[in-house]
């Protein structure tokens, strides 16, 4: 039985400015949290928040969506969005601020926020089962060497 999804308390959004330094020397962003439920042989949700706001062009975007299914073992993808989206940052209790894609309009007229190259989608992942055995939620930043 899956346990209860908490949301991820979030004490303090970012402003423009803390963002541009929060991705100081971020290459990306690594998101993943548990699909729905209906999407059982996609249980994880990805979001791979590139540290860019330049449009990617096609082959570019379908290169690198590849490399990253292969990096992190990552199978099955679905409901793939790859755009310029508005993210906006949260600190919470852990280490590192919080990436969140901005949907709602309210949101993005509400919390601040600047656009980046996201990829998003529905997938399974041996690497990371924590996230269907125990709902977790987590991102990790990856910094350029």
């Amino acid at each position: 039985m899956q346990e209860k999804m908490q949301p991820i308390k979030t004490t303090h959004y970012l402003s423009k400015q803390e963002i541009i330094q929060n991705l100081h020397k971020v290459q990306y962003i690594i998101m993943a949290t548990p699909s729905p439920n209906s999407f059982a042989d996609s249980p994880i949700h990805f979001s791979i928040f590139l540290n860019t706001q330049d449009e990617l062009p096609a082959d570019i975007k379908e290169q690198v969506f590849q490399k990253f299914l292969q990096d992190y073992n990552i199978t099955n993808p679905q409901h793939v969005m790859s755009q310029l989206a508005p993210v906006g940052f949260a600190t919470t209790k852990q280490e590192t601020a919080m990436p969140m894609l901005l949907i709602q309009p309210q949101d993005i007229h509400s919390i601040p926020h600047i656009f980046l190259h996201v990829i998003d989608f529905l997938a399974q992942s041996k690497a990371y089962e924590e996230v269907t055995q125990t709902s977790l939620t987590g991102w990790s930043y990856i910094y350029e060497e």
